[in-house]
């Protein structure tokens, strides 16, 4: 039986420890497998004293800079707890407008065929599977431990999705989609914020997209015109500063009806054209 520690509380503990409070509270309730509210309830409540000691070792790590989500294995995205480990792109609040925007151009009432490229944790992909039952939804990663995660992800969530080891579209064969999307490596290889906050856990792979951070954006833009079904559409995420590039791009290569459209912070985010065909 863990002895508690004098003195301290949860409150306490979440008070001493030099963090953002939302921070705290998702590491503390990690260790005692809690929730916000139940630690509000129990703010005056005393802590053993062995998980004290192992939320002050998470609180650390997080000092130090590590991402919440890697220390605690869980992101949420979409209204979905997702495992995440450092092999893969932490999911991020700004890409679930690439899942509302292949959403608006889903049927829900006609069978679709999706694909998603660079799946990471499959968020994404898992995401369209819950909204969108009926969809046959094909998911391509270059690692084959970021495939093994979003299988894993996608099993426990009750998602069908065929996970496929590719480089792009290499392993596909000759398959053809009504929709491809992808949120690819888009940060310049010299970019400043790599060595900054979360990015520096996270794996190069999934960020760097060469010397511009358009280099992974105008290969998929390229190649998906022999994916894409005539009146298909292809969707990207791209950088802040990186809209009015992916827009002449797109129109570039023989897009129609491109789009460029902002998240909930004001940024350009997404990309997306139809490919006649």
């Amino acid at each position: 039986m863990n002895a508690v520690e004098t003195g301290a509380t949860i409150g306490g503990l979440l008070d001493e420890c030099g963090l953002p409070r939302s921070e705290a509270e998702l590491l503390l309730g990690s260790v005692l497998g809690r929730g916000r509210a139940w630690l509000l309830a129990h703010a005056e409540e005393a802590i053993d004293s062995s998980p004290a000691r192992a939320a002050r070792a998470l609180f650390a790590r997080r000092r130090a800079g590590e991402p919440v989500s890697y220390i605690t294995g869980w992101r949420e995205f979409y209204g979905v707890a997702l495992r995440v480990t450092p092999e893969v792109l932490i999911p991020r609040p700004e890409t679930e407008l690439l899942v509302e925007l292949a959403l608006e151009r889903i049927s829900p009432d006609e069978p679709g065929r999706v694909l998603e490229l660079g799946t990471g944790s499959g968020a994404i992909a898992i995401a369209l599977a819950n909204e969108r039952p009926g969809l046959a939804i094909v998911a391509t990663d270059v690692s084959e431990t970021a495939l093994a995660l979003a299988r894993r992800n996608a099993r426990e969530h009750g998602a069908e999705i065929d996970f496929v080891l590719s480089d792009w579209f290499e392993a596909l064969g000759p398959a053809q989609f009504d929709l491809i999307v992808s949120n690819p490596p888009y940060v310049p290889a010299e970019d400043a914020h790599l060595e900054r906050e979360d990015l520096r856990f996270e794996p190069r792979l999934a960020l760097v997209g060469g010397d511009d951070g358009l280099a992974c954006i105008r290969e998929i833009a390229a190649r998906a015109q022999n994916r894409l079904r005539p009146g298909g559409s292809l969707l990207v995420e791209h950088g802040y500063d990186q809209g009015d590039r992916c827009v002449e791009l797109l129109r570039a290569l023989g897009y129609t009806r491109v789009t460029d459209s902002h998240d909930l912070a004001g940024w350009s985010r997404v990309s997306a054209g139809v490919w006649r065909g």
